[in-house]
């Protein structure tokens, strides 16, 4: 095969088995129902929601007979005692997925306040998960710099099975900070953080607000965003990844899945999905 022919033919494997965030507000059951069964589900928290919000959701999606992968703030948990309330609960739901992120909380809960505290904590307990998520900045953090990100990434490394990245446009940006990072040693898989399909107006809005700022002015100078809000376009996901290149389906990458971030535009992320997991390479 053509080194065209693998790269497309990875965009295909890893759109069609991505997992698909879901932002625990009303409705969001109902919008679940379209992603077919057995599929992964990751759930949110938020300081407005509470981390009670996240396991509700994540009991229903469960018994709905999906994969459910919850999220868990560091900022949120106030003690040890709830830390194993937590995980416990996910064992009695038989979920053995945790994705661990410090959080937004501008003040933490109780004595915890980034993910490789609760990694630590983790590491002590019987908890039976078998699979633990951390995040990652291909772009940088607004308030960490590079050097305490990288520094972080080192620290929560023995305790994690692999990391999502924030919200990225650029696949240059993306592809080049996978590699200096590999060669810094940091050797997690790698979960592609990918905003879903949606109208660029849209997209533009949430992004702003979740940070990634220098991302969408990429994505306005290279695809004319201001354009496409004019004319009511939606954003392309897969171009991304095409764009990427060898640096998808290089071994040494270690580039695993896909982590939709699907803003609960659920029904249109799981048709792209579908769309772009047997027709990738006619949309190349």
């Amino acid at each position: 095969m053509s080194s065209r022919g693998s790269v497309h033919a990875a965009v295909r494997s890893l759109v069609g088995a991505a997992d698909i965030e879901v932002i625990p507000l009303k409705g969001a059951e109902e919008k679940v129902r379209a992603v077919p069964p057995g599929a992964t589900i990751t759930i949110t928290c938020s300081p407005k929601f509470g981390l009670q919000r996240t396991l509700d959701h994540s009991a229903r999606a469960v018994r709905a007979g999906y994969r459910v992968v919850p999220h868990l703030a560091a900022r949120q948990v106030a003690d040890e005692a709830e830390l194993r309330a937590f995980v416990s609960r996910l064992a009695e739901l038989g979920i053995t997925g945790l994705y661990v992120i410090g959080g937004d909380a501008e003040k933490p809960a109780g004595e915890y306040s980034e993910a490789a505290e609760i990694l630590d904590a983790l590491a002590g307990m019987d908890h039976g998960l078998t699979s633990i998520g951390i995040a990652c900045y291909p772009e940088g953090h607004p308030k960490i710099g590079d050097e305490a990100l990288l520094a972080a990434l080192h620290r929560k490394q023995p305790h994690a099975h692999y990391m999502v990245s924030q919200l990225c446009f650029d696949p240059g940006a993306l592809a080049g900070w996978l590699r200096r990072i590999r060669a810094e040693g940091i050797a997690l898989p790698l979960h592609i953080g990918l905003a879903a399909p949606m109208n660029m107006r849209k997209l533009a809005e949430l992004s702003l607000r979740i940070g990634v700022g220098a991302s969408i002015r990429y994505l306005s100078k290279q695809h004319g965003i201001v354009g496409g809000m004019l004319r009511g376009s939606s954003y392309r996901p897969e171009d991304l990844l095409l764009a990427m290149g060898d640096t998808l389906t290089d071994p040494q990458m270690r580039v695993d899945a896909l982590h939709m971030f699907s803003f609960n535009q659920v029904d249109a992320t799981v048709a792209w999905q579908q769309r772009i997991a047997g027709d990738t390479a006619a949309h190349a």
